[in-house]
């Protein structure tokens, strides 16, 4: 979830939310990464927006709490708008990680996919603000990748994981690396428009997920 603030002061809008991690993969030094990618990414293209004849830049501020004994019960209870929760360990089913729907508040993030530029966090977090993936997974000549855009899409040579192979063909999709928040992702948060007619507060609900370690559901089933 993610609270909102109009600051007429200085003619922002400002989106803010704490990422919250625990997990036996979890650490202060990744859950600081995590948010850092997201409140650099987001705030990358500058964007703004009309709110009653007066343009007001969007701001993202992004703080981070690592918990890593974190009871279940503090994420059952909360009520906390900017509070998002996210489980992280080394396996995950499925292998990915994943958000509890659009506009949820908590998740469940897979080590392999949080290394440095990424941009898992950035595109989870974008599900966290009720963005879904594209209809049109084949984006071929029309540029960089938009962050929500997901694996297996069919980007331009230079943001496949192999430049050399054939669309679609091993390497021959998206590489997440490429993703970037663009104007357009921004634009199609229509916070401008919301705020007006809705006099919304926040984006998202109380998913309030707490996430068991998966591989502890996988040695069981043996």
């Amino acid at each position: 979830m993610v609270t909102i603030q109009l600051e007429t002061s200085t003619r922002q809008l400002v989106l803010q939310a704490c990422i919250i991690t625990y997990g036996n993969a979890s650490s202060e030094l990744l859950t600081r990464q995590i948010a850092e990618e997201i409140e650099s990414m987001w705030n990358e293209p500058m964007g703004n927006t009309m709110i009653q004849r007066s343009i007001y830049a969007i701001r993202f501020k992004i703080t981070h709490r690592w918990i890593p004994n974190l009871e279940p019960e503090f994420v059952l209870s909360n009520r906390n708008p900017s509070y998002n929760f996210f489980r992280i360990e080394d396996y995950a089913f499925g292998n990915i990680s994943f958000v509890d729907g659009l506009g949820s508040n908590s998740g469940y993030f897979k080590t392999e996919n949080l290394y440095l530029g990424s941009t898992t966090a950035a595109h989870e977090f974008g599900h966290i603000l009720g963005l879904d993936h594209p209809d049109d997974l084949d984006i071929r000549h029309k540029g960089r990748p938009g962050i929500m855009y997901p694996r297996g899409t069919w980007v331009d040579a230079p943001f496949q994981y192999d430049s050399t192979a054939a669309p679609g063909a091993p390497g021959g999709t998206m590489h997440p690396m490429h993703r970037r928040v663009l104007t357009s992702d921004i634009e199609a948060l229509m916070l401008g428009e919301r705020l007006q007619k809705e006099r919304i507060s926040l984006l998202g609900s109380f998913t309030n997920v707490y996430h068991r370690d998966h591989a502890g559901f996988r040695e069981n089933d043996h």
